[in-house]
């Protein structure tokens, strides 16, 4: 083997190796969501002992709240199973009938899509929240119109990009 070869060879090694770097970042998020169970524990324990006393529109915002703690720790999972089984390591032990159907298969693209698509629901339960609560009293929500407007945009540019991320990867196998 060639000088040259062998340091190229060490180079790539090396390279491959630099992926490893990702690990504690996925440590990391694993911190982030036991974080957000904190979160979600906290909430549910400050709506829990109102139940009683909330009216419709509030219960609604309680649960919803909720549900945007649980997607946000869902698009969590996704990027921490998916990150690490494609650019760290493959999970060497066996799960069982325990390992979600998705686990392994989600690809770049896959994840990319899955990301986006979080991020646009996320972004539509708040915007429903923001306008459930519009002309109640005490729900500490005095938004101006052009902060609604904005919210508005910023929701439809997260939709049109997954639609165009979409798009692009269902137009990408077919220019071959």
């Amino acid at each position: 083997m060639s000088k040259k070869a062998s340091l190229e060879n060490k180079f790539e090694r090396s390279l491959f190796a630099s992926r490893w770097l990702m690990a504690p970042m996925y440590l990391g998020l694993t911190v982030a969501l036991a974080m957000l169970m904190v979160i979600f524990v906290k909430e549910l324990a400050y709506y829990l002992p109102k139940t009683l006393t909330l009216t419709a529109d509030q219960g609604i915002l309680a649960v919803l709240t909720l549900i945007d703690l649980s997607l946000a720790a869902n698009l969590l999972l996704i990027v921490l199973f998916s990150g690490y089984e494609n650019f760290v390591s493959k999970f060497d032990f066996d799960t069982g009938a325990d390992r979600p159907g998705w686990m392994g298969k989600v690809d770049f693209a896959g994840l990319k899509l899955k990301l986006i698509a979080s991020i646009v629901a996320i972004s539509g339960i708040h915007l429903l929240k923001v306008f459930m609560s519009l002309g109640k009293p005490n729900t500490g929500t005095d938004i101006s119109v052009e902060t609604m407007q904005w919210m508005v945009i910023i929701h439809l540019t997260f939709v049109v990009s997954g639609v165009l991320l979409a798009l692009m990867d269902w137009l990408a196998p077919k220019t071959k």
